[in-house]
């Protein structure tokens, strides 16, 4: 595939090494991905010439790497061992992994300055010695299994991924096809609606999917196809795929995935399960919280006897595809496209997704969800970039009257109901988010009872509440600097209070229920779609001294919107059993806890944006939010702003 074109590239990188280093012996020269890979057994030279590497990137416009050849890598144990001699004991070593295909070693360390040494003397001294290229990093406080099982499957897969990152890069180099350029999206999902997120970016050169999320509210039974994006029209699926290569999305370039949550990565392994064999671009954090809330969409589904059009099988082919890039950093990802990722304090590891179209054609910016305000646990959206004629907007809470509390006075009002429902000995039901929401009334209800604020009771985690907070543990460098400095501290991180207790077994969960005692419980589902908050809301339910608190966004057509529109009563399932529920428990709802942007908020991060865009695209809300978003762009500021439905398409050049 245009082999002239990619081998001239990797023949001038060597040129290019050798007039910087020409007595440096290449073993080898490739691609992975957008960057180029020299592997040399002369590494130490590098080590020390760091700004030769600067030099030859700058001469051949493009990001190198250059690695010890794997040759003369010292044997894993052995360098483990050698590590351990070399860092001192005082140093808390907790664990060395290996990441073979940068040839990379991880050092966790309770100290991590004890690994690096006086200006950087210990890990110049493990470099030399073992040759892997050391990486120190705290340890996190609390261990998260989806991050050792992801980061060990990768790693069984080395070979395959070198392979998958090699063919990449052969294709982010392929011409580019001359002629008029052109630049247009089409909605394929969550435009006048929240869920099944889901937009194709297009050019002359390339067709890039930004998120493919599930309309949870609008999964119906076993009919596996509802709730899903509209991914049949002709630009993504490919009509001749069955008589052809069995693959609809083979002219699919690349997905782009700006958080974890469902109604956006919630149908990713779908398109695997339809052999798309492309990357798929996302955080690190939102790589394994998009397993873990994939692998629970699963089973969530299968408990209530809902069909998933896809299976684990599927979630792993789209981990072997992940290409993590971290904020700030740049990376082409089609020959006429390129992608920086910068933070939007939805969640962690959420992301603004910045498409730099051409030699300067066109700048995008999908911002995915977005919270423009610090939280507990997260720096505000980023509205700063270097060009942005068209900005895509989430309108969750872009309504006339949409504005919420701040983050002080949500969590005042947060303290003033649970104390209340303590003081008269009834229960707590918050339903939640496993990502983001749990963490954030983690951080508060911890505060308040630390300072005596709120009487000291169990808080119940149950759902995958305490693994998700593990997951922000692994990842602190995306969370804010104050709740960073407390993490890693063992007294002081809120995370490790004793208030919380994990809810693990069906037996605990009964036992919680039955107690007369005064408690908190943080239960999965957010929006009361499934999972273990239904049986605590079935048996709760009926008694005036407890009350359902709801901290989040509840969309149109869910359990959590119905009852917080102040519904009397609702059918359930039941030991397969449709049963009455009657509500006589008190429903309340603390507004200014929500993931999403306020209108105020909205309007600021337009208003504020640097450089000012031409053109404003409204989507995820509910219709007449996207709408009225849209509009007060237009006719108060002045910007070109429309709310596309649905299966339309919009030239942006």
């Amino acid at each position: 595939m245009f082999a002239g074109e990619w081998e001239d590239i990797l023949e001038q990188t060597k040129m290019a090494v050798l007039e910087y280093a020409p007595s440096i012996n290449i073993t080898s020269i490739d691609f992975e991905a957008s960057i180029i890979v020299v592997y040399t057994k002369d590494i130490d030279f590098f080590t020390e010439n760091p700004d030769v590497v600067k030099q030859i990137a700058q001469k051949i416009r493009r990001r190198i790497s250059i690695r010890p050849d794997p040759s003369i890598l010292m044997d894993e144990n052995e360098a483990r061992e050698e590590i351990m001699k070399i860092v001192p004991p005082e140093a808390g070593v907790s664990d060395i992994y290996f990441e073979p295909e940068t040839c990379e070693v991880v050092i966790a360390a309770e100290a991590p300055g004890l690994v690096i040494g006086k200006e950087g003397y210990l890990l110049n001294e493990i470099k030399k010695r073992i040759k892997w290229a050391p990486k120190v990093i705290r340890t996190p406080p609390i261990p998260s299994r989806i991050v050792t099982e992801v980061r060990e499957f990768l790693k069984e897969n080395k070979d395959m991924r070198r392979e998958f990152l090699r063919e990449i890069g052969k294709k982010l180099n392929r011409p580019v096809l001359q002629g008029e350029n052109w630049v247009r999206i089409i909605a394929l999902g969550g435009y006048r609606e929240v869920g099944r997120s889901a937009t194709l970016l297009m050019t002359r050169n390339s067709r890039i999917l930004v998120d493919c999320g599930v309309n949870v509210a609008n999964v119906q039974g076993n009919e596996p196809w509802s709730g899903i994006p509209y991914l049949y029209v002709p630009e993504v699926w490919s009509q001749d795929a069955f008589q052809n290569e069995n693959n609809p999305f083979k002219y699919l370039d690349a997905v782009v995935l700006t958080h974890a949550h469902i109604d956006h990565s919630g149908l990713i392994p779908f398109l695997y399960k339809y052999n798309y064999k492309g990357p798929v671009y996302l955080t690190l954090p939102t790589r394994d919280l998009a397993v873990l809330l994939q692998m629970d969409y699963i089973k969530l589904a299968h408990a209530e006897g809902n069909k998933v059009p896809y299976d684990f099988k599927d979630i792993k082919e789209m981990l072997k595809r992940t290409i993590t890039i971290e904020y700030g950093e740049t990376t082409d990802i089609t020959p006429d496209v390129r992608l920086t990722f910068h933070n939007a304090g939805h969640i962690l590891g959420s992301s603004v997704a910045h498409f730099h179209i051409g030699e300067g054609l066109h700048n995008v910016v999908i911002t995915g969800d977005i919270k423009f305000e610090k939280t507990w646990l997260f720096s505000p959206a980023t509205n700063r970039f270097p060009r942005a004629e068209t900005v895509v907007i989430e309108s969750t809470y872009g309504g006339k009257d949409n504005f919420q509390p701040t983050r002080k006075e949500a969590s005042e009002n947060l303290k003033n109901v649970v104390q209340d429902v303590i003081n008269r000995r009834g229960k707590v039901l918050i339903p939640v988010f496993a990502v983001g929401r749990s963490q954030e009334v983690m951080v508060v209800l911890e505060d308040y009872m630390r300072k005596n604020e709120i009487s000291k009771v169990p808080v119940y985690l149950d759902g995958m509440i305490w693994e998700a907070t593990a997951i922000h543990a692994a990842y602190p460098e995306y969370l804010n600097r104050d709740l960073r400095e407390r993490m890693f501290k063992k007294t002081d991180n809120p995370f490790l209070s004793d208030i919380f207790v994990r809810v693990d077994t069906s037996e605990t969960r009964e036992k919680i229920i039955d107690d007369q005692e005064p408690a908190v419980i943080l239960a999965t589902s957010g929006m009361m779609n499934g999972g273990p908050v239904l049986e605590y809301f079935m048996n709760l339910a009926d008694d005036p001294k407890n009350a359902l608190l709801f901290v989040g966004y509840q969309a149109e057509g869910t359990l959590g919107r119905k009852i917080q529109s102040g519904v009397k009563s609702v059918s359930l399932p039941r030991k397969g059993t449709m049963v009455n529920i009657d509500i006589n428990l008190q429903v309340i709802t603390v507004e200014g806890f929500s993931g999403h942007a306020d209108r105020k908020q909205l309007i600021q991060y337009i208003t504020s944006m640097s450089p000012k865009p031409n053109r404003i695209i409204t989507c995820h809300g509910d219709n007449e939010n996207c709408e009225y978003l849209a509009g007060t762009f237009s006719y108060k500021f002045g910007f070109n702003s429309i709310s596309p439905r649905n299966l339309e398409s919009i030239r942006l050049y």
